[in-house]
């Protein structure tokens, strides 16, 4: 028969893992978003000097979309 101590050591595991995941998911998320930016920023350095200016991230984000875009699409091609 298990005992208590071990089903709480799995659950306990068992949630270290869930957060471990989403962890790795957002660092992820961030590092494709920093990669897009430095992307944005060596490609179209007028966009960003104009959002940084202004202080309106409107095109900046819209760039950022649109390069994101590009990137899955182009991924999904070879697919």
């Amino acid at each position: 028969m298990p005992s208590v101590e071990a089903s709480s050591d799995d659950s306990a595991q068992g949630a270290f893992g869930r957060i471990a995941t989403v962890a790795v998911f957002l660092a992820l998320i961030a590092a494709v978003i920093a990669g897009a930016t430095i992307w944005l920023l060596l490609t179209a350095p007028m966009t960003m000097a104009l959002a940084v200016e202004s202080g309106e991230v409107t095109p900046l984000v819209r760039q950022l979309a649109d390069i994101l875009y590009q990137a899955l699409m182009g991924i999904l091609g070879y697919l």
